[in-house]
C-alpha cells in the first residue's frame, strides 16, 4: 500500500509550505482533502432539538449531560445513557422523542469540510483522477475523503502545523535576545541530568506530549533516565497498553521489581531496551527476520496482519513463522509461544520512528524549560494567549516556579509575552512581561499602533499623550477600557478608576485632535493648559474597591494578576488554621486540612457506575491544586461549584505517584464561613494613615453598621505593634455587623484594604 507521509511544521510556516508545493508541482496537481463530519452524541441532540423547535439553552443543557470523551474517544448515546442517570431519566420521560430521534441520526454525515492537514499531489491534473470542489476560501479540495483518495492511487501528505515547534522557535529567539546564546537543538545532550530530573518530578506543564495528568503520573512512576525511556513513554500511554498492564510490567522491570525473561536468546538484542516487552511495530518485524528469516516486505505484511487480526491470514502467517524458526533450530513449541507473544503485543504495537520523532520534541521542550524557564514560559504563554484556561495554568506555573510575571504596560509590553532582564537586581534571570495581544478586546491592529507609536517617539508620558500619539482608527473606546482595567497605565500613578472616568473626554479630545491634524488645522488655537492639544486634568480620586478592581482585571485578562479575592480574608483564614494551597501541597497523604480558594477549570465527570463527580482546580494566591468532589459530596455541594466564588473546603490530601491532589469532604462560601467564625474586626493602619480626618470618616462608617462584633485598631510604631479597642462617643466599644460593604467603605477611605474580620 502507499505510504501516509506526515510532516510537522511550525504553525507560522505551514501555509508557506503549501504555497511552495503548489508552485513546484502546479496548482492543478495539488489540492487539500475533504473530510466529512458525522453527528456525534452531543451534536445529534442539539440538531434534533433545534428541528423539534426546542430552545438552544434547553438542548445545550441536555447535550452537556453526555460524558466528556475519554482519551479522544467519544461515547455514543447508548453508552452515555448508561453512564449518566439524569440523561437516562430525561430519555425515559419528557425527552423520549428527542433522544430516540437523536440515536437514529447519530453517526450520519452532517457536513463536509477541509481536512486539517491533508494535501494530495498528483502527477497529472487531479480532475483526471477524482472529482474536485472549491471551498469557501477558494481552495481546491477533493470530493473524496482520505481513504478514497488512497484507493485512487494518490499519495496523501499530512502537512501539520505543530504549535510546539513554534514555541521552541520563539523560545530560542528570546534566549538569543536576552542572553545572547545561540542554542543548536541538534547538539543538545540527550542524557542531560537536569532535563530528566524535571521530568521525574512531574514538572511537565508545557512539555510536548507529557502534559496531561495521566502521562505525567506515568512519567513520574517510570522515572526516565535516558532518551529510550521517553520514546517508550509515548508508545505506552495509549488505551491498549494501559488496559493490558504493559505500563506496570515496563516500570517494574526497569526498576528491578520484575524479572526480564526471553523465550529465546536471540530476542534479547531486539527487546533489551524495552525490558523484554514487545512495544514497537519495528520489533515485530525485526523478530520475524531474525527468528524466522522473513524479508523486510514479508515482515511488514506480518505486522499488518497482526494488527488486523484476520484469523485466516494469521493461520498462514503462523505456519510460515514456525517453519522459518524450525529451519533456524528453534523448537516448534518455543516458536509457537514466541508467535503467540508477538501476536498479543502486536495489537498495541506503536510505530517506533513516530514515537522517537515526537520524543525528541518532548526532550527539547523539557530541556528548554529546565535550563531557560523564563524564556520558555514566555514563548509558551505567547502561543497559548487566546486560551484563558491555559494562560491561567501557565501563570500559576510561573508562580509555582517563582518566575515573575509583570502586568501589561503600554510602555513595556509588545504583542507577545516578552522577557525583561534588567528590571531589578533581584531579577537576574529575568521577568516575563505580559503581552498586549493576550488582552480581551485588544486586536492586533491596536497592538501594532501602540508599539509603532512607542518605537517612533519613545515612552508615553501619561494617559493623554498615549491618546494623542496612537492611531485612534485602530484604538477605540473598548480597547482603551481594557487597557485601563488591566493596569496598562499604572505607570502614570493615577488610580485606574480616575483614568476610566475621564476616558470618554480624553478619547473625544484625541479624536478631534487627529481630525484636525488630518486637515492641517492643528496649532492655531493651542495655548494655555493645552499640551499637544489635549487638556491635562489632574483630579484626584479613590481607586476602585479591591473586588471591583480585580473583577475588571479578570474581565480584561481572563484572570487576576495584581492580587486575589482571598487576600482580604487572609487574617481570618490564617487565624482559623485554613492553609494555603502551597502548604497543602507539601503535606503527606491522608492529612486532614482546610483550604480557602476559588474554583477554576471545573469539569463534571462520571464514574464507571455512572455517578456524577467534580474535578477542578482549587486556586489561591500561592498556586492551584487538583481537587475532586466524589459523588456523595458533590450531591451536597453542587450549588456551591461556581467559578471564582471564594470558598473554604475541608478534606484530605491525596499523594499518588508523587502527584498531590485534594479530596473535598465539605465546602462553604467564605462569606458564610466568616459569619460563623469571626468574632472581631481588625483595622491595621500606618502612623501616616491615622490622621484625625480619616479616623472620623472611619468612625462614621463603622456607626452605619451596628452589630455584635467589636473592632480593634492596630498600628505599627517603630517596630512595636500597638492596639486598642475603638469606642463611640459614650466610651462604649464600637460593635459592628460583619459586612463586605463595610470593608469596602473602609478601603475607600484609606485607599487600600485595612479592615478584616478574624477570630
Amino acid at each position: 500500500s502507499l505510504p501516509d507521509i506526515d510532516v510537522d511544521f511550525c504553525i507560522t510556516g505551514r501555509d508557506r509550505v503549501i504555497r511552495y508545493v503548489v508552485e513546484k508541482y502546479g496548482d492543478d496537481k495539488v489540492a487539500q482533502i475533504a473530510t466529512f463530519g458525522t453527528l456525534k452524541a452531543k451534536a445529534a441532540i442539539k440538531d434534533v432539538g433545534r428541528a423539534l423547535g426546542k430552545s438552544y439553552a434547553e438542548t445545550d443543557r441536555i447535550a452537556q449531560l453526555v460524558p466528556a470523551p475519554r482519551q479522544g474517544f467519544d461515547y455514543p448515546l447508548s453508552e452515555a445513557l448508561q453512564m449518566e442517570p439524569k440523561l437516562k431519566a430525561f430519555a425515559e420521560g419528557e425527552g423520549e422523542q428527542l433522544i430516540t430521534l437523536a440515536m437514529k441520526v447519530e453517526g450520519l454525515t452532517r457536513h463536509s469540510s477541509t481536512h486539517a492537514a491533508g494535501v494530495v499531489i498528483g502527477d497529472r491534473p487531479l480532475t483526471d483522477l477524482l472529482p474536485m470542489m472549491v471551498d469557501k476560501d477558494g481552495n481546491d479540495v477533493t470530493q473524496f475523503s482520505m481513504k478514497d483518495v488512497e484507493k485512487v492511487g494518490l499519495v496523501k501528505f499530512d502537512f501539520l502545523g505543530l504549535k510546539t515547534l513554534t514555541v521552541i522557535h520563539t523560545a530560542l529567539r528570546l534566549i538569543a535576545e536576552s542572553d545572547g546564546k545561540e542554542i543548536d537543538l541538534l547538539t543538545l545532550p540527550l542524557n542531560d541530568p537536569l532535563t530528566y530530573q524535571l521530568l521525574c518530578r512531574g514538572d511537565t506543564i508545557g512539555v510536548f506530549q507529557l502534559e496531561s495528568s495521566g502521562i505525567t503520573e506515568m512519567t513520574a512512576r517510570l522515572r526516565p533516565t535516558g532518551f529510550a525511556d521517553l520514546v517508550a513513554i509515548l508508545a505506552l500511554y495509549r488505551p491498549g497498553p494501559l488496559d493490558a498492564g504493559m505500563v506496570d510490567h515496563y516500570v517494574n522491570r526497569k526498576h528491578g521489581r520484575e524479572k526480564v525473561a526471553y523465550l529465546h536468546p536471540t530476542m534479547e538484542e531486539t527487546l533489551s531496551d524495552t525490558y523484554g516487552i514487545i512495544l514497537y511495530q519495528e520489533q515485530i518485524m525485526e523478530l520475524a527476520r531474525k527468528l524466522a528469516g522473513y524479508s523486510l516486505a514479508e515482515a511488514d505484511l506480518l505486522r499488518r496482519a497482526m494488527g488486523k487480526k484476520n484469523p485466516e491470514e494469521m493461520a498462514q502467517q503462523k505456519s510460515r513463522f514456525v517453519q522459518g524458526a524450525l529451519e533456524r533450530s528453534i523448537p516448534q513449541k518455543v516458536a509457537e509461544e514466541i508467535f503467540s507473544q508477538m501476536e498479543t503485543f502486536a495489537r498495541y504495537g506503536f510505530n517506533r520512528s513516530h514515537s522517537a520523532a515526537y520524543a525528541l520534541i518532548s526532550f527539547q521542550t523539557a530541556y528548554l524549560k529546565a535550563h531557560f524557564p523564563v524564556e520558555f514560559m514566555a514563548a509558551l504563554m505567547s502561543l497559548e494567549r487566546d486560551d484563558t484556561d491555559k494562560t491561567l495554568k501557565n501563570l500559576n506555573e510561573c508562580r509555582r516556579k517563582k518566575l515573575e510575571v509583570l502586568p501589561p504596560s503600554v510602555n513595556s509590553s509588545f504583542s507577545d509575552f516578552s522577557v525583561e532582564k534588567d528590571v531589578s537586581d533581584q531579577r537576574s534571570r529575568g521577568a516575563i512581561r505580559y503581552g498586549l495581544s493576550a488582552l480581551k478586546g485588544v486586536g492586533e491592529k491596536a497592538v501594532q499602533s501602540i508599539v509603532a507609536a512607542r518605537e517612533a517617539d519613545g515612552d508615553f508620558a501619561d494617559f493623554e499623550s498615549f491618546v494623542e500619539r496612537v492611531d485612534l482608527k485602530s484604538i477605540n473606546r473598548r480597547v482603551l477600557e481594557s487597557l485601563v482595567k488591566c493596569g496598562a497605565f499604572d505607570f502614570t500613578n493615577e488610580p485606574r478608576r480616575v483614568l476610566f472616568e475621564r476616558l470618554e473626554d480624553v478619547l473625544r479630545a484625541g479624536q478631534r485632535l487627529q481630525q484636525e491634524k488630518d486637515t492641517n488645522q492643528i496649532g492655531l488655537f493651542a495655548e494655555g493648559d493645552m499640551v499637544s492639544g489635549i487638556p491635562r486634568k489632574r483630579g484626584g480620586g479613590p481607586e476602585w474597591p479591591t473586588n471591583q478592581r480585580l473583577a475588571f482585571e479578570r474581565e480584561a485578562l481572563g484572570f487576576y494578576i495584581s492580587g486575589h479575592p482571598l487576600e482580604k480574608y487572609q487574617g481570618l483564614l490564617k487565624s482559623l488554621g485554613v492553609h494555603t494551597v502551597a502548604k497543602v501541597k507539601g503535606m503527606t497523604s491522608s492529612t486532614k486540612c482546610r483550604i480557602g480558594g476559588v474554583i477554576t477549570a471545573l469539569k463534571l465527570k462520571n464514574t464507571k457506575k455512572g455517578d456524577r463527580y467534580a474535578s477542578f482546580l482549587f486556586e489561591d494566591s500561592s498556586g492551584s491544586i487538583e481537587s475532586l468532589a466524589w459523588p456523595d459530596v458533590y450531591r451536597q455541594i453542587s450549588h456551591l461549584m461556581v467559578a471564582d466564588e471564594p470558598i473554604v473546603a475541608s478534606g484530605r490530601v491525596d499523594v499518588s505517584d508523587e502527584r498531590v491532589s485534594f479530596i473535598v469532604e465539605e465546602m462553604v462560601t467564605i462569606i458564610d464561613f466568616r459569619q460563623k467564625s469571626a468574632n472581631r474586626g481588625v483595622v491595621w493602619l500606618s502612623p501616616e494613615e491615622s490622621n484625625p480626618e480619616k479616623l472620623q470618616l472611619l468612625q462614621a462608617s463603622l456607626a452605619r453598621y451596628p452589630g455584635q462584633c467589636p473592632v480593634e485598631l492596630w498600628m505599627n510604631h517603630e517596630g512595636v505593634s500597638i492596639g486598642l479597642t475603638l469606642k463611640d462617643a459614650n466610651h462604649l466599644p464600637i460593635q459592628v455587623t460583619i459586612s463586605e460593604e463595610l470593608c469596602d467603605e473602609a478601603e475607600q477611605i484609606f485607599g487600600r484594604p485595612v479592615l478584616t474580620f478574624q477570630s
